[in-house]
Formats: C-alpha cells, structure tokens, sequence
C-alpha cells in the first residue's frame, strides 16, 4: 500500500510548529540552504535543519496558523485515525482502496502487492486516463448500491459518484487516509477538561468573590492560579484566561449584576430544593411575578396619566390570585414583601361590602376568624405558602426579600432559566386579567395595526 500523503508545511515566518507538545514560531526560513531558526514562547531559539524536522517523530505545524483549514478547525487538534471507531477505520480503508485503483490499478495501490487479476482493463493505467478510470470507479458504485442498497448505505458508498471521488482524492492528499472520512464519524469534542484541583479554586474563588467589591476576569484568574499555587504547589496546571472566563460564565453565570444581587442569587440557590414539586394541596405553591399594567392611571383627578407595576401572588393548586398591589415607577424588594404579608393575613371588609363579601370559608367559623384578626373579615383566604417561586428579577434576588422569605419558612424555588414552564399559571393569570378587565378600561393601551403605535386613554385611579 501507497504511503499516506503528507502535509505541505509552510515555514513562511509567524507559522508556528508543535515539537513534542511544544510552540515553536519561524523565526526565519533559507530555503537555499535548508536552515530554519525557530524561537519558543521563552528561552533561546532554535538553529534546526530542514531534514531534521522533516524526520523528527513529534513535529507538526499548528493547525493555529495553517491557511488551508477552515477557521472553525484552526487552534484545535488535527484529526487522525484514532479518532475513528474500528469499524469506521475499517470503511475508510475501504475508500482508500478504491482510490488506490482509481489512481493505480491496484487496490493496494502499489504493483509489486497485486491481487488476482490486477489491474482490471477498466483500470489500467496504461490504456485509460484518470478520468476514465474514475468514471469507471462511480459507474461500479452506482450499479452496486442498485443491487444492494443496504450494504452501500453500511459502508456510506451509496451515493459516490465521480465528483466524490475527486473531492475524496483532494482531502487524502490534504489530510492523509483519515481525509476520506467523513466528519460525523470523527470522535466528538469532549469540550473544556478541568482538573479537580482547579475546579476547587475556580468554587473557591467564586464563594470569596461574592463578598468583596466587583472583580473583573484577569483579576479572578490572578486568585485562581495564587489558590491553585497555594495549595496545591507551583506544578499544577491551570487552563488559560480564555478557557477559565468561558467555563467561569458557563457555571456561575454573567458578572454584570451587583455584588448584592449576586450574593441573594447565591443564597436562593443554596437553599433552592432542585427537585419537581407535585402541586396537590392550596397554599403548597405560591408563583410571584411583576408586569407593567397595561392601563394608564392618575393619582389624581388632574394628574399626568403614568405607567404603574402590577405584582400577583397566585395560588399555583387553585389558579387564584391571592394578592396583589401596584406600586407607581417600579416595585421594590419592600413591595414584594408586602404582597407576602398580604397573602398571610386575613382582608379586612371594607363598609361599603354587603354580607356576600364576608368570611364563609368552609370548616372556620367566621367569628372564630375575626377574633384572631380583631376585625370582619373578608371571604378572602389567607395561608402561609409552604413554596414560593420567583423569576430571576433584581427585585426578587435581593437580600432583603430572601431574608423575609427565610423568616416566614418558605422554600424560595426560583424558576429555571429559558423554562417559561415554571410559571405558565401566572402568565395565564395576566392574560385573563387584560382580557376581562383592562380591555374594557378607559386607560387600557392597545395595539393599532395601521399605524403601529399605542393609544393611550387615562382614567383617575
């Protein structure tokens, strides 16, 4: 058998080459004289021949500064046929016999290896061109996936035809047998590898950084690679800045918010159960959410019309909304704590309610309720919610509102990124509200087609 092509190797100065695991960068190249001066990331440069780096087992140019590769595959290893399942291996030396032929007559590709009846007349070489003989080629396979299409399917020469062929002839000469492979066989990325040592600092650093002023990436990675030296001596390898950035944001999420927000977020998940609840009772799940209400208001009769937050606490078992408030501008970790406390305590009746608006909750006496609460109540029920689910809002991540929840003793379950499944009831309930009652408010916004625009009517809050 032929051996595999080689790579063309461009010594041109800034190409780099990895000498046993190593970055050499050309220095210079005298093509004239064979010489080549490399120079390392540190330390004194190299004066080699070209024969002996031609000759030399561990040398290879970096695929960072080959010009003949895509840029999605520059900077990362070159692909090889280790990187080939057996029986993949086994179909790709397939595809190079059938090459071999094409280009020599003889499967094996070489004269003095050939097989019985070798080299067939329709490829010989010397009485057919290579185009001859490559339509030959794609002729055989086109008749063989006729006869037997799952077995040309199994060994993926189903649809070969001549331009493959030529297209198979220039990646094996690019890249050597693994060339005439195809890309969905080759092994799959394993990704970013980090070693326990650095994930220790990589949680390490992160649970200090949560107290101290905002620090940006370079300054993370100082703290990584002082904590992995530190404990684990100056031998320990640590991934580079890009590489601890990416997985940094990957596991811990974007730095942007302040340092107060990230320390409540911190805290939720800490206390976070992670597990799926089952909803079977009222008062088990209560789902919390702010939207901007979509009527304009007044504060007073002669007021400027303004925008105001609607907050909901929904009953995620009864679908019920078991209290709210609107807060002028933008609600705060104060108002949701309110809406908390309402949630708790019984209503008070208001003097212009009739009877039907009185506490009839079946199994407690309403007198029962008013003296507990000191007032008549209204028919509106009052629980302590065993769960509570939030969005990833400032509002709710802040320190103040965590607190109010952990003295209450509910279970902060904050919904999943990108999951609008974690609080489809509440989004529902906004939409029934619009539709039943905003719609038909003098103050209601809505959406014009023609013009594209809002309409805006006030009415006095």
């Amino acid at each position: 058998m032929t051996a595999p092509a080689a790579d063309a190797w461009d010594l041109s100065p800034g190409n780099e080459l990895i000498i046993d695991g190593a970055e050499w960068m050309v220095e210079s190249f005298e093509p004239q004289v064979g010489k080549v001066v490399l120079v390392p990331a540190d330390g004194p440069s190299w004066h080699a021949s070209v024969r002996e780096l031609m000759h030399h087992p561990g040398c290879r140019q970096s695929t960072r500064t080959r010009r003949d590769l895509p840029a999605a595959s520059r900077g990362r290893q070159p692909k090889a046929m280790t990187d080939l399942k057996p029986d993949k291996q086994q179909l790709t030396m397939l595809r190079l016999a059938h090459l071999n032929e094409v280009e020599t007559g003889f499967l094996s590709g070489d004269a003095l290896l050939a097989g019985p009846g070798e080299p067939r007349p329709q490829y010989d070489p010397d009485a057919t061109t290579l185009t001859q003989r490559r339509q030959a080629k794609a002729e055989e396979l086109r008749l063989a996936a006729v006869e037997n299409p799952d077995q040309a399917a199994a060994l993926g020469l189903r649809r070969a035809g001549y331009r493959t062929l030529i297209r198979w002839d220039m990646d094996r000469r690019r890249f050597g047998p693994v060339g005439l492979a195809d890309d969905r066989w080759l092994r799959e990325a394993t990704g970013r590898r980090i070693s326990p040592a650095v994930r220790e600092a990589l949680f390490a650093v992160r649970a200090e950084t949560l107290h101290r002023s905002k620090l940006s990436a370079k300054d993370r990675e100082r703290l990584i690679h002082q904590y992995v030296r530190e404990t684990f001596g100056p031998d320990e390898p640590v991934p580079s800045y890009t590489t601890l950035r990416t997985v940094w944001r990957e596991w811990f999420g974007s730095s942007g918010a302040r340092q107060r927000y990230l320390r409540s977020a911190a805290r939720a998940q800490e206390v976070a159960t992670g597990r799926h609840v089952v909803v079977h009772r009222p008062g088990q799940v209560v789902a919390l959410d702010t939207t901007i209400l979509p009527v304009k208001v007044r504060e007073n009769v002669f007021g400027d019309p303004v925008s105001v937050h609607l907050t909901l606490a929904l009953d995620v078992y009864t679908h019920s909304i078991v209290a709210f408030r609107l807060t002028l501008v933008s609600d705060t970790s104060v108002d949701v704590a309110m809406v908390l406390r309402d949630v708790m305590m019984p209503l008070p009746m208001r003097p212009d309610w009739g009877e039907e608006m009185e506490w009839a909750y079946p199994g407690v006496p309403a007198t029962l309720v008013a003296e507990f609460a000191g007032h008549r109540v209204a028919g509106l029920p009052f629980f302590a919610p065993e769960t509570v689910t939030t969005d990833h809002g400032s509002v709710y991540k802040n320190h103040h509102l965590i607190e109010v929840q952990r003295v209450i003793g509910a279970n902060i379950r904050p919904s999943r990124l990108l999951r609008p499944t974690d609080k489809q009831a509440v989004e529902r309930a906004f939409g029934a509200v619009q539709s039943l009652l905003f719609r038909i408010l003098p103050g209601y916004q809505g959406w014009t087609r023609p013009t594209a625009a809002w309409t805006r009517r006030a009415t006095p809050s």
